[in-house]
């Protein structure tokens, strides 16, 4: 499941910029690889149609037709909006190995991704994101 980091990411910024761009918040999960508390972020219940993107810089990731209720504290989705668009690697920082999502192309933090929980979803799979690390854009009606 894991993949190589590129490199250089299509966005590249100094630290210092992204600290400019970022609240305090959104730098500890997006560039620190943190994590929000369950159930505190905004788009943990959000029913809203739409996309989902990198909130460091706009990548489309996900779409709110792969979100589902997996009542875990995070929105979750079935699947990224195209397989390019997250960087799955191993994450053993928490003393068990996970899998990280990164954002493509930034190389932000988004989440991690867990498989074989029986959700029942298409794909079997969990992308749990951090709120904080996406920004909703609601389709036009």
């Amino acid at each position: 499941m894991s993949q190589e980091v590129d490199a250089t990411p299509g966005v590249v910024k100094s630290e210092d910029e992204w600290r400019q761009q970022l609240t305090a918040e959104e730098y500890a999960v997006l560039r620190q690889a943190g994590t929000e508390r369950p159930w505190t972020g905004e788009y943990t219940d959000t029913k809203t149609v739409g996309v989902y993107q990198c909130r460091a810089c706009g990548t489309e990731l996900f779409r709110s037709d792969t979100k589902f209720d997996s009542h875990c504290g995070w929105p979750s989705f079935w699947s990224p909006l195209a397989g390019d668009k997250v960087i799955l690697r191993e994450d053993r920082a928490m003393g068990m190995a996970r899998t990280e999502v990164l954002c493509a192309t930034c190389h932000s933090h988004l989440g991690h991704v867990f498989e074989g929980e029986g959700y029942g979803t298409p794909t079997d799979q969990r992308y749990c994101i951090n709120s904080i690390s996406l920004k909703l854009v609601p389709a036009e009606e």
